[in-house]
């Protein structure tokens, strides 16, 4: 009988690192721009403890114990070979900051902010909110997670706090419900809830399954109406909790971090 195989296949080992999609390591791989001790390495290829990756000649940053030999199920890695100490990150984005670790025109980013992982590895942002979009981000330290999180497949829903100019008609609302054609496909709200009004102002929680650039503000826009201020209140089963500040963070509880 063959010996069974070891160590982990390099894009996965890479993907749950945060360091890209699993298709785009995978396409880094057969364009020859990954190696391994050296060599180039193919699809299927897997990482043995102590290996030293590249990419384009550089050192990949491989959080510590990333190469360990494989545990048994229901090992520390547990039966469904998820992280065992996944670490889950609530931030408070404020308006001005951008969602990447480094900004060319120097404007802060959200890394700014963060505290180093309790334990080992570096933060993934899960999902993106714009300069101008406030509320809540979630980081963590399972690659494998956030890319699973923000996979159009994954249909996760996100609330937002909306403030937009003028009052629109139950006509409008209707229309945004069913659909609207933007210029990279059709988009929708889930649900619309009214939430107020500020002088000619309006308030509405609106609710959606996509991640697409700006969508929220593009939908509104394509109705006929400029949003002012918005604010995500919700991603998934996570809340922004109400007495968490902008531009502060907080611990996801260790159970609720795993159940993601």
């Amino acid at each position: 009988m063959a010996e069974p195989a070891r160590g982990e296949r390099i894009q996965k080992l890479l993907a749950a690192a945060g360091l890209g999609s699993r298709r785009q390591i995978e396409q880094w791989i057969r364009d020859g721009r990954v190696q391994m001790d050296g060599a180039v390495v193919t699809l299927g290829v897997r990482a043995l403890p102590g290996a030293e990756i590249r990419l384009d000649g550089s050192v990949l940053p491989l959080p510590t114990g990333s190469l360990a030999a494989p545990e048994a199920p229901g090992g520390p890695s547990g039966a469904d070979g998820q992280p065992a100490c996944r670490e889950v990150l609530l931030y408070h984005k404020p308006m001005g900051e951008v969602t990447t670790r480094s900004d060319p025109q120097g404007r802060p980013t959200v890394f700014d902010r963060l505290p180093p992982p309790r334990a080992s590895g570096r933060w993934v942002v899960i999902g993106r909110l714009d300069v101008n979009t406030t509320g809540l981000l979630l980081f963590t330290t399972d690659g494998g997670l956030a890319h699973r999180w923000m996979h159009p497949s994954a249909q996760i829903e996100r609330e937002y706090l909306v403030r937009v100019r003028g009052v629109p008609a139950g006509a409008d609302l209707a229309r945004l419900r069913e659909g609207l054609q933007l210029e990279d496909g059709p988009a929708h709200f889930e649900r619309i809830e009214a939430a107020g009004l500020a002088g000619s102002h309006s308030w509405f929680r609106v609710t959606l399954r996509e991640g697409r650039n700006r969508e929220v503000r593009r939908l509104w826009r394509a109705a006929g109406f400029d949003v002012s201020r918005l604010k995500r209140i919700r991603f998934g089963p996570v809340a922004l909790p109400a007495d968490l500040p902008p531009g502060k963070c907080r611990w996801l509880e260790q159970a609720r971090a795993q159940q993601l």
